[in-house]
Parts: structure tokens; C-alpha cells; sequence
């Protein structure tokens, strides 16, 4: 036996002893060894509840040249996970021989903080519990995870980083399950959960459902680059058709622009026509009002003339020529009197004539063509105050029907400019007749120291008297005319000032309405601008695929293709209880019976 084991020692020597002086000897004279691109995988524990345990990190190299190659980190120990060549470790610097094709070595850390801060809260109906006294429980349970960005590692990975969590969990103990924005899926006879945090988020997650005997396997975390590159997506169409909004919008802004300044002049035309209407109106309450004194007046001339020409014809050796003045003086004055309302009534009629043409300019500017039913639609659809518009839209509606309106009643305003001019040139005459037959008859009471003059004048007074006569008849019915004319005019003269302070409200609502349309237009000309920058800005912000990755363990590692992060929690299960059964011996092969001599 004892023979048997030299010469399976003697045997291991020459096998061994040709590689080990190879290798002693590449050692002394080995030359540098090249590499295209190195892989980390970082490896980490947590607790049940998120506390950090233990962290290592497998290297992996794409070596194109063997030889040496150099590697930094901050670890306490390292291990070859490829071959059984010795690695070096001087401090940061990790010294190793790599042959061409895939390398492995394992750094094993102590202490470095993750990028991230992790907590894990577990509540059984509805409180808080300790992880490790759910297990085997019945309940309600729910599971509260939050993420948070580590201030002590460099933020390069949680701004970079997406976050996937997944629960493996059990069916035939868990019922009623609620992951609020996790994707459930199924993995086996398992269901697996699993939630996405994006890069620079910070992750609140909660998962629940009701549970028999409770466990739960570990909480898996993997922690990738958001590296994937987001394309813009085509917006011609709809930035287009923002376009034509904006372009609706402006038209009906400029057409409500237009709609205020004809609401403007009219209610201008307006308030001119209500202000002469006014003056017109109290000329003729005051010729109403004058008339009566006019007619009692006009009685005592007629019946002065009256008596003048009865006395001439019977004796006019005892005529009282006193009467004779006071017959001019009351003709003068009448006639004076009549002319003067003449000039007003004329004066009535010229800013009467002014202010209707200033309102049928007015009501000739509201534009005929109107807003259309969509664009009052865009309008209620662009979030306006519906309350005002509503009000708007009534005034608005309103303008077009005093447009429509004023046709009809446009012949009862021209009307009124020819019944002013005949009353002014009735009273003018009038006025001018009795001044001429005051002046006859201060003429003919001249000239009474000759015969034939009074015989003139005789016949004079009585065909004065006898027209005068005919023009008190006619001035009875002039004055009642008047009067019935100044009752009418009243009515008319409300509805203008009702009218003007309709045009008034038409053409405040319009301009609040012009206000609305300008900034509803200023808010949406750069809507089709301000789409597009919002979706840059999102694309930018979620598009990570300018991304350079850089070492976890050390700045000073190169050529970094990939780092990744495998992270799991504790798993929370029942303890295995220990049985009689004696376990089964494992068969070594020679290779591992051959190792075990030098172990």
C-alpha cells in the first residue's frame, strides 16, 4: 500500500512539474498581454430588510494577446476563476496572466456602498412587522420597497441606471395579489413580479396580496445602463394639424378684431345718434309744450284782426289806433318767435342727420361674414371660460341681429329728416308772413292822413284778417301734429337709448372676447414649436445612449464595456429540519481523486 501511494505521488510530479517550471519561467520573462474589452459584474447581499452584507466583483476580459495584464480595485482578496495561475496584488494593482479568449478573476470587497440605498418593509395586517417573524404566518401581507440614490458613490449610475426588483413567489401561498405598477408574469408554477425604476428616480413599490405559511425567496435587483436609444417619433402630421389650429385661431382672432372695431363704431354712431336723438326729443317736448301759449296767442291775433276790420268797416272816424300797435307788436313777436323755431328745429335736423349716418356707417362695419360654428367650437375646446363665452357669443349674436334689424327699420329714420324740414320751412313761412303783415300794417296806419289810405287799409285788414284766419285754422293743426309727433318720438326716442346701451354692452363684450382670442392665440403660436421641445426634452430625458461606462472599483480601469449589478436580499423560509438519513457519499472521478493528494 505504501509503495502503491509513493509511486502515485512520483507520478503526479512528472505530470505537474513540466507545467509548473513552464509557468516559472513565463513568469520571469512574460510579455505584456493584451485585452479589446473588460466586463464588471458587481455581486452584492442585502438583509431582508434592505441592509447591505457582502460585495465582490467578477472581472471578465476579451483578450486578444496573452501575456500580462494590469487591473485596478480596492480588494481584499482575489481569486482566478479561469485557471490555476497565481494572480498578484500589490495594494490597488492586480497583476495577472491571461491567455487569449475569455478571463475570469473574482475581487472580493469589504464595505463599498452600493450606488443605491435600499429598504424592505413588511407589514401583516397592516403592521409592521419583523421579516423573520412572517415566516410561516397567515395574513394580509404587504411589502413596501423604496430605492434612493447613495450621496457616497458617484451618481453616474443612479443617473444612468434603471432598476429592475422582481418577487418570485409562490401561487399555492399567495392569493389576491395587487403590484400596483409592477408586470406580473408567470415563471414556472411560480408568479413572477417585477418593477422597472427609471434613472434618476427615486422607486416607491409595494406589493400585497393575502398569504398562507408564509415565504418568500430572495429579492432579485439588477441594475443595467439605460443604454437604449429612443428615435423621435414622426410629428409632421401632428405638428401640421397643431398648425392649422393655430392658424384657425389667428382668423378668428383677426375676424373678432374686426367684429370689435365695427362693435366700436357702432356703438360710437350710437351714442351720437342717442345724443341728438336727445336734443331733437326735447325740441319737440318744448314745441309740444309751447303750443298752447302759440294757439292762445294766434286766438288773441285773430281775434284783434278780427275786431280792427269790423271797427274800419263800421265807423272809422273812432277808431282807437292803439290796438293797431299793439296788433304789430303781438305779430312781430309771433313772427319772430316762429322763425327762431324755425333755426332750432333746422338746427335739430342737421345732428340728426349727422348721427343717422354715423350709426348706418356703424352698422354697416359690423362685417357681414360671421364666426362659424367650429371656430366657436375651437373656442369652448381651447378650456376659456365657458360662462363668459356663453355671454360673448349672446352679445355677439345680438350685434348681427341689430345688423339684420336695421333695414327694416331704416325707412322710419330717413322718415324723420324730410317731417324736420317740412316743420322748420312751415314755421319759417309762417314767421315771414306775419312780420310782412306787421310792416303793411304800420305802412298803411302811416298814411291814414289821406283818404284813399284808409280805404286801403280797410280792405287790407280784411283780407289780412281773413287769412289770418285760414293760418290760425292751419297752426291749430300744425300744433296738434306736433304734439302727436312728440308723443311718438318718445317711444323711439327710448328704444335708441335702450339701442345705444345694447351697442355699448355689444361693444364691451367684444373687446373682453378680443381679449380672450388674442391670448388664446399669443398661448398656442408656438404650440407647434413647443410639442416638438417637449418631445426632445422627454427623449432626452429618458435616452441614456450617449452613456460611457466607467469602472465601479476604480477610475483608472480602462476599456470598460459593460458594468452590471446582481444584487438579492435574504430569502425568507422555514428552517430545514435535520433528519437520520445519512447523506449521500459523492463519487470522485481520478482528476479530483489525483488533486486530493496535495490537498
Amino acid at each position: 500500500m505504501g509503495k502503491r501511494r509513493i509511486f502515485l505521488v512520483l507520478m503526479a510530479l512528472i505530470l505537474v512539474l513540466p507545467s509548473f517550471l513552464v509557468s516559472a519561467a513565463a513568469n520571469e520573462n512574460e510579455k505584456a498581454g493584451e485585452f479589446i474589452a473588460k466586463d464588471e459584474v458587481v455581486y452584492a447581499t442585502l438583509s431582508a430588510t434592505g441592509g447591505q452584507q457582502e460585495i465582490y466583483v467578477v472581472n471578465i476580459f476579451d483578450v486578444v494577446k496573452p501575456g500580462k495584464i494590469t487591473d485596478y480595485g480596492t480588494y481584499e482578496t482575489v481569486k482566478n476563476l479561469t485557471n490555476l495561475a497565481t494572480i498578484e496584488q500589490q495594494g490597488n494593482r492586480v497583476d495577472l496572466s491571461a491567455e487569449k479568449g475569455k478571463f475570469y478573476y473574482q475581487g472580493n470587497m469589504r464595505d463599498e456602498p452600493l450606488p443605491w440605498n435600499f429598504t424592505i418593509d413588511y407589514l401583516l395586517d397592516g403592521k409592521k412587522r419583523a421579516p423573520e417573524e412572517l415566516v410561516g404566518q397567515d395574513g394580509q401581507v404587504k411589502i413596501n420597497i423604496h430605492t434612493s440614490a447613495n450621496e457616497h458613490v458617484d451618481l453616474v449610475f443612479y443617473d444612468h441606471y434603471l432598476l429592475q426588483i422582481t418577487l418570485t413567489i409562490d401561487p399555492g401561498l399567495f392569493s389576491n395579489i395587487e403590484a400596483g405598477d409592477g408586470m406580473v408574469v408567470n415563471a414556472g408554477k411560480n408568479k413572477q413580479i417585477t418593477f422597472t425604476v427609471m434613472p434618476e428616480q427615486d422607486g416607491e413599490l409595494s406589493f400585497e396580496a393575502d398569504v398562507v405559511d408564509f415565504e418568500l425567496a430572495a429579492i432579485e435587483i439588477a441594475a443595467v445602463p439605460s443604454s437604449m436609444s429612443i428615435d423621435a417619433p414622426d410629428t409632421d402630421e401632428m405638428t401640421g394639424e397643431m398648425e392649422s389650429l393655430t392658424d384657425a385661431i389667428r382668423q378668428l382672432n383677426d375676424g373678432v378684431g374686426e367684429l370689435k372695431n365695427g362693435a366700436s363704431q357702432l356703438s360710437d354712431g350710437a351714442i351720437r345718434l342717442r345724443d341728438g336723438s336727445e336734443q331733437y326729443h326735447n325740441g319737440m317736448s318744448n314745441l309740444k309744450g309751447a303750443s298752447p301759449e302759440l294757439v292762445k296767442g294766434s286766438e288773441a291775433i285773430n281775434d284783434a284782426l278780427t275786431k280792427i276790420s269790423n271797427s274800419l268797416q263800421v265807423d272809422a272816424i273812432d277808431l282807437d289806433l292803439s290796438d293797431f300797435a299793439d296788433l304789430t307788436d303781438s305779430l312781430m313777436n309771433g313772427g319772430d318767435g316762429l322763425l327762431d323755431l324755425a333755426d332750432r328745429i333746422s338746427s335739430i335736423r342737421e345732428q340728426y342727420a349727422t348721427a343717422y349716418e354715423r350709426l348706418d356707417k356703424a352698422l354697416k362695419a359690423v362685417p357681414e361674414t360671421g364666426i362659424s360654428e367650429a371656430d366657436i367650437q375651437k373656442i369652448y375646446d381651447s378650456g376659456a371660460d365657458a360662462a363668459i363665452l356663453d355671454q360673448l357669443l349672446e352679445t355677439y349674436t345680438a350685434a348681427l341681429t341689430a345688423k339684420e334689424a336695421f333695414p327694416d327699420v331704416k325707412k322710419s329714420f330717413e322718415s324723420i329728416d324730410p317731417l324736420l324740414g317740412e316743420m322748420s320751412g312751415t314755421a319759417r313761412g309762417i314767421g315771414d308772413r306775419l312780420l310782412q303783415s306787421a310792416e303793411g300794417i304800420t305802412s298803411a296806419l302811416e298814411e291814414l292822413d289821406q283818404f284813399d289810405g284808409l280805404t286801403q287799409l280797410q280792405e287790407g285788414m280784411a283780407t289780412l284778417t281773413t287769412n289770418y284766419r285760414a293760418f290760425h285754422g292751419g297752426l291749430v293743426d300744425y300744433t296738434k301734429g306736433a304734439g302727436q309727433l312728440s308723443d311718438s318720438y318718445s317711444e323711439l326716442h327710448s328704444g335708441l337709448v335702450k339701442f345705444t346701451n345694447g351697442t355699448g354692452e355689444l361693444a364691451k363684450g367684444v373687446g373682453e372676447l378680443h381679449a380672450g382670442t388674442t391670448e388664446l392665440y399669443n398661448a398656442t403660436s408656438r404650440l407647434p414649436d413647443q410639442i416638438q421641445e417637449e418631445i426632445n426634452r422627454m427623449i432626452a430625458e429618458y435616452d441614456k445612449s450617449d452613456f460611457d461606462v466607467i469602472s465601479f472599483v476604480s477610475p483608472e480601469n480602462e476599456k470598460l464595456h459593460s458594468v452590471q449589478f446582481v444584487i438579492k436580499t435574504a430569502s425568507l423560509k422555514k428552517d430545514v429540519k435535520e433528519t437520520n438519513e445519512q447523506p449521500v457519499k459523492e463519487q470522485k472521478g481520478f482528476w479530483a481523486k489525483f488533486f486530493d493528494l496535495f490537498r
